[in-house]
């Protein structure tokens, strides 16, 4: 299997190719479509010259066309008997056909350079074929004869063409070494972060990258480096998720275990023994209402497909809850104040949020001392619905409010625990929210009561 600096390698150096050889067709067929004609035309101008000299002074022929070779053309002269005469370097290609001769000879003036045929890959300018010339007719005394020229490249062009060939090739092997060190200036973050990536299959979040680069390799590293750094975050909650459900579970267990051996003593009073069979009843129903609020949580936070969406009356929705918890209410002397026009319609799922609305109003009833009041209190915002939820009670410490809806967190741990919560209900109300498209805020200060909004 190829690296990528191979592969990168590669498409450049087939880039490179690639691209010459585009850029030779593409000349070829610019020759072809605007030189060609051009050249055709300044070739004829330049053999009537040399014809209306030949014609001025017949005497000097031979020199003359000798000395014009010498300086760049190739030619040949055919007279009425066809005998041929070149001068200059010979044509690689003598394939000027009798027709082409006798047209000259009567008159004509053959444009072979701009007939020639196109070629893709030989530009016409430097195919050395007797064909691709330009050809007059030249009166010398009282013979005709036929004039054909064309440039000879090679002598006009000899070290020029081979200076430019060098420049060529030099610039592509200068091409493909720049794109070799430039490509390793691309690959190695790559290959930085292919390690990374290992390391972090180990377990090792701890990641440092270079993030310093404006391009998008250097967006990928920030955005790796945040991938870690969130990553790392999600194993310590793990960790400590796991640490926790352990200490839930292990507490209640100990206490059944203990007290079960005690039950075990035939000795024991009547009395004694119903107290330990109750706290054993307890510790039970807390080891039970933990594995269900834990399975709610799991199967919430594996999305909200399962939920049953419906719209509903909130007002009637939120009368059940106080009806629900009335009981609890009046045990403490608690006043329930409910704010909430009829009409206002929510579409979701009625069981989970019933379990919002439960857990909410239930909280502020065990917090706040007797003889207090709560109020709920409703409002319609545009497409959106707020409710909140408020007390009179002692309020919670502003230390603790940005951790409330964290799992297992309890703000009076001791308090808590002796009412059996697991610390997990405000956990549930806010994924509950959250997959119901709303968010949930808490507002309080020690001494003025808390308000919990939830917006959805």
């Amino acid at each position: 299997m190829r690296s990528l600096y191979a592969r990168v390698f590669l498409i450049t150096l087939a880039t490179i190719l690639v691209s010459s050889l585009l850029g030779f067709l593409v000349s070829n067929m610019y020759y072809h479509a605007k030189l060609k004609p051009f050249n055709d035309r300044k070739l004829v101008g330049i053999a009537e010259q040399m014809a209306s000299f030949i014609e001025a002074r017949p005497e000097t022929m031979e020199m003359y066309l000798t000395n014009a070779a010498s300086l760049g053309y190739e030619i040949l002269v055919v007279d009425e008997q066809g005998k041929e005469r070149y001068y200059g370097r010979a044509f690689r290609e003598r394939d000027l056909t009798e027709e082409a001769k006798r047209g000259v000879l009567a008159g004509e003036i053959y444009h072979g350079v701009a007939r020639f045929p196109n070629k893709p890959f030989v530009s016409g300018f430097f195919d050395n074929a007797s064909s691709n010339t330009v050809g007059i007719p030249l009166a010398t005394g009282a013979s005709r004869q036929a004039l054909f020229m064309r440039p000879d490249v090679l002598l006009q062009f000899g070290e020029l063409r081979s200076f430019f060939a060098m420049i060529g090739l030099l610039a592509v092997v200068f091409s493909i070494l720049v794109f070799l060190a430039s490509t390793r200036y691309l690959v190695r973050p790559i290959t930085r972060l292919s390690e990374a990536t290992k390391r972090i299959a180990q377990g090792h979040y701890q990641l440092r990258l270079p993030t310093k680069r404006r391009d998008e390799i250097g967006q990928l590293a920030g955005h790796f480096m945040t991938m870690s750094r969130e990553l790392e975050r999600a194993e310590a909650a793990r960790q400590q998720f796991v640490a926790n459900v352990s200490h839930e579970i292990q507490s209640p267990l100990t206490s059944i275990q203990g007290f079960a051996q005690v039950l075990a003593d035939r000795s024991l009073p009547a009395d004694e023994r119903e107290r330990f069979a109750a706290i054993i009843a307890r510790e039970s129903r807390q080891l039970s209402q933990l594995s269900k609020q834990l399975l709610l949580l799991t199967s919430l936070e594996q999305g909200g497909e399962a939920m049953r969406r419906q719209k509903f009356s909130l007002r009637a929705q939120l009368r059940q809850t106080a009806q629900l918890l009335e009981w609890q209410l009046e045990e403490k002397e608690l006043a329930l104040k409910l704010a909430v026009p009829e009409g206002i319609e929510i579409e979701g799922d009625e069981v989970l949020l019933m379990q919002v609305w439960m857990n909410l109003i239930g909280n502020a009833i065990r917090h706040i001392p007797a003889g207090r009041s709560i109020e709920i209190r409703a409002e319609q915002e545009g497409e959106r619905v707020v409710v909140r939820v408020s007390d009179t009670g002692d309020g919670i410490d502003e230390a603790h409010l940005p951790f409330l809806f964290d799992r297992f967190y309890r703000a009076d741990r001791a308090r808590e625990r002796e009412s059996g919560s697991a610390g997990l209900g405000l956990s549930i109300v806010k994924k509950i929210v959250q997959l119901h498209g709303g968010t949930i805020d808490v507002e309080s200060r020690p001494g003025q009561g808390t308000t919990f909004t939830v917006e959805l």
